[in-house]
């Protein structure tokens, strides 16, 4: 097993596959860093020796967010957006889809699980 950033990475996986295991790196990303540093895109992170490791665990760490920073970038700019209570940041606080989807009979995932509203059965009474 591999640790690259903090992340456990299998031996048998294909780098340019690998790589995309880390928060913040996809496969445009993970194929630039691969042209970058001159690696196979196909070889195994096993077959990696322990100073290509360094050199691409380096390279991420000087170019790119990764990870628990840009975690934190995500999170400070929806708290900001709360704060100063901009429309989309009044969604977040909600729990309503912010990026202007339908809510009337969509958005289960933002809004949760759907509880019946409704008709309690009133007993009719002789008079």
């Amino acid at each position: 097993m591999a640790r690259l950033l903090g992340v456990e990475i299998s031996d048998k996986r294909i780098l340019k596959l690998a790589l995309t295991d880390i928060y913040g790196i996809g496969r445009k990303t993970a194929l630039d860093i691969i042209d970058a540093l001159s690696l196979d895109p196909i070889s195994k992170i096993g077959d990696l020796t322990a100073e290509q490791l360094d050199t691409v665990r380096n390279y991420i760490d000087e170019n790119f967010k990764t990870e628990g920073e840009l975690k934190q970038v995500k999170f400070r700019n929806i708290k900001r957006l709360k704060d100063i209570r901009s429309y989309r940041g009044i969604r977040h606080r909600v729990g309503l889809p912010v990026r202007g989807q339908r809510t009337k009979t969509n958005a289960r995932t933002r809004k949760g699980k759907s509880f019946a509203v409704g008709g309690l059965k009133l007993k009719i009474t002789k008079k």
